[in-house]
């Protein structure tokens, strides 16, 4: 097994976070750390944190807010020198690396009976680890649309954008074909956007076995790596797609040069206020679905580190910060969605009722309407399993080598499937062999 500096560091932190944390002094703050949300959420947490301070004197908590791509590292950093925060805002891929590693409590304990019965049940199940239990708290959402470019469909001739995989290569043509720009965007970069292996699941691939072991190299995964392939050498992507991740998508949307963007509704104001000549034209539709119509909901986390000399107190944390009524306040100010079922109702009502001031903002709630509805079919595609950031880069790695026709679709799966399996084996050798 080739173990990178990552991995190293990632194990060394967690034998850390279960070996360590009985010496760690008790702190009387609770140490709470979030991803990229000061200062526009400062009022928020001021308001939020203050209440809890005001119900639990004995547990103030002191905010750290980390810039996206730098808590892995500030996590490690922080566990080596014994001070870990109580609470976490993680994605389910680390949260998954580090709970593999042991670095994470195992939540159930501490909840209170039917803790699970507030929250979406998909997006319950997605927190939890088979081997090492309920891992975190589900907190906020996104769902990914279909941002169109009306212009530029009604200057192909094309009425409504697609609504599953197999309608788009005729729209990506028509597209190309009458306007000279592209259909889509939809990064190969590996360690950018999940998209690619969420479209592999919505075609029909099924990416694991239950021993872990590579599951893609079928006649689905053959069919959608020609898919992607084809498009590719076709002219109908971007050559940047191999090269550049899903911002290049936003800038060539908002540069006109792009008829649809997946992509949520939290990102039409940047839209409005970058591209507003753009923004005048773009209209939100439902996402691009396989056959079956499920669509991907991405989600955000609050995990307590097992080197936590405070889990419970953690834990009602975490909890309190995803209730109704902070949940659907937090949706409101962010423009996402809540994990939370009471709060998933107010926040669908008040849209309802919402009667907008002007086009911008009637866009806006016409783009959280359908998120809502949308997550009435949509779960989270990708799960969130140990080494799954790897299978993410073997994948996507070999999907570049098809795109620039350095080696035929199928043996570019057949490869991913050996690299894959060879680092499973390594890992995960008490499932057996089964390749």
């Amino acid at each position: 097994m080739k173990l990178t500096r990552r991995d190293v560091l990632l194990g060394a932190a967690a034998l850390g976070l279960a070996a360590c944390g009985r010496s760690k002094p008790q702190s009387r703050e609770l140490e709470l750390w979030t991803l990229q949300l000061a200062p526009k959420f400062n009022p928020y947490f001021a308001d939020v944190l203050g209440e809890w301070t005001g119900l639990h004197p004995d547990a103030p908590v002191r905010w750290t807010d980390l810039p996206w791509g730098s808590v892995e590292r500030k996590l490690l950093a922080a566990v080596f020198a014994r001070t870990a925060p109580d609470v976490v805002n993680l994605n389910p891929p680390f949260a998954a690396n580090l709970a593999s590693k042991g670095g994470l409590a195992d939540l159930t304990p501490l909840l209170p009976a039917a803790a699970s019965n507030r929250y979406l049940p998909s997006v319950w199940e997605a927190c939890r680890d088979p081997d090492a239990g309920q891992i975190a708290v589900p907190w906020y959402l996104t769902v990914r649309l279909s941002l169109v470019n009306r212009a530029l469909l009604d200057q192909a001739g094309i009425a409504a954008p697609p609504t599953r995989w197999d309608q788009v290569p005729a729209f990506a043509r028509r597209i190309r074909e009458r306007t000279g720009r592209y259909g889509l965007f939809l990064t190969t970069v590996p360690d950018d956007s999940a998209e690619l292996l969420e479209t592999l699941v919505q075609m029909g691939v099924t990416l694991l076995d239950s021993q872990r072991r590579a599951a893609f190299d079928s006649p689905a995964g053959r069919r959608a790596f020609r898919f992607w392939s084809d498009l590719y050498q076709e002219g109908l992507l971007p050559r940047e797609v191999v090269s550049q991740g899903q911002r290049r998508a936003i800038e060539l949307f908002q540069s006109g040069d792009l008829a649809l963007s997946a992509t949520g509704a939290e990102f039409l104001r940047s839209i409005q206020t970058n591209a507003p000549r753009v923004a005048s034209v773009t209209e939100p539709h439902p996402p691009v679905t396989g056959s079956d119509g499920t669509a991907n909901v991405a989600l955000m986390t609050l995990a307590v580190p097992r080197q936590s000399q405070r889990a419970q107190d953690a834990v009602d944390l975490a909890l309190f910060l995803t209730n109704a009524d902070h949940q659907a306040r937090f949706a409101a100010e962010a423009r996402v969605l809540p994990s939370s079922l009471e709060a998933l109702v107010r926040v669908r009502e008040e849209l309802e009722q919402e009667v907008p001031g002007s086009a911008a903002e009637r866009q806006i709630r016409q783009a959280r309407l359908l998120s809502a509805s949308t997550l009435d079919r949509a779960r989270v595609l990708v799960p969130a399993l140990p080494g799954i950031k790897r299978l993410q880069k073997i994948l996507y790695t070999q999907m570049q080598r098809a795109m620039l026709a350095q080696v035929c679709p199928d043996q570019a799966l057949t490869d991913a499937a050996s690299e894959w399996n060879s680092y499973a084996r390594s890992r995960w050798p008490e499932t057996g062999s089964n390749s």
